[in-house]
C-alpha cells in the first residue's frame, strides 16, 4: 500500500484527521467537553475549532478585538498561575511571575501609545499572537523578552525604583498616620 503525498488531497485529509484525533484526545481530559459532546452529539474537536475560528475572525475584523485579546492575556495565564501556586514545583512559579512582569510592561507601553497603535492594521491580531507567544509554555516568550530586554533595564533602574518606592511609602505612612490621628481626635 502506498502512502499519499502530503501535498495531495488525500494527504491533507489524512493530516486533518490526525490533528482532529489528537485534539479530541487532548479535549477528552476535560469533563465539560466530554459532557457537551455527549449531550449535543457534536464532536468536541469541532466545537473547539469552531469557537477558535470565531474568536480569530472577531479579532481579525476587530469585533470586540480588545476584549478578546485582553481576555486571552488574562484568563488562561491567571488560571495557569493559580495552578503554579498550588503545585510544589517552583519552576512554573518563575514562568508565570515572568509572564506577569512582561505583560505588565507591555500593557503600560500600550496604554501610552494606544492612540497610535489603534491605527495599525490588524493590531489586535498581532497583539493576540504576541500574547500567545508570551503565555504558552512551549514558546517561553516571556522568559526570552524578560532576559533579553526587561531584566537589563530593571537591574539598571532597581536602585532608583526602590528609592522612589521608599519615598512614596514614607509619605503614605505619614498621611495615614495624620488621617488616623485626625479621625480618632474627632471622635
Amino acid at each position: 500500500m502506498t502512502t499519499a503525498s502530503p501535498y495531495s488531497a488525500e494527504g491533507v485529509q489524512a493530516k486533518v484527521k490526525e490533528v482532529l484525533a489528537r485534539l479530541d484526545t487532548e479535549l477528552s481530559q476535560f469533563k465539560y467537553a466530554q459532557e457537551f459532546e455527549r449531550r449535543t452529539g457534536v464532536p468536541k474537536s469541532y466545537v473547539a475549532l469552531g469557537a477558535g475560528g470565531i474568536a480569530f475572525l472577531m479579532i481579525f475584523f476587530n469585533l470586540a478585538g480588545q476584549l478578546l485579546t485582553n481576555g486571552i492575556s488574562w484568563l488562561y495565564p491567571a488560571y495557569a498561575s493559580f495552578k503554579a501556586i498550588e503545585s510544589p514545583s517552583k519552576e512554573d512559579d518563575k514562568q508565570w511571575l515572568t509572564y506577569w512582569t512582561v505583560i505588565g510592561f507591555v500593557q503600560m507601553i500600550e496604554y501610552f501609545s494606544d492612540i497610535l497603535l489603534y491605527w495599525f492594521p490588524f493590531y489586535y491580531l498581532f497583539k493576540t499572537l504576541f500574547v500567545l507567544y508570551l503565555a504558552l509554555p512551549q514558546f517561553r516568550g516571556a522568559e526570552f523578552i524578560y532576559s533579553r530586554f526587561l531584566r537589563v533595564y530593571l537591574l539598571d533602574a532597581e536602585k532608583d525604583i526602590d528609592a522612589q518606592a521608599d519615598k512614596f511609602k514614607s509619605k503614605f505612612d505619614s498621611a495615614t498616620t495624620q488621617f488616623t490621628a485626625a479621625a480618632t481626635k474627632s471622635d
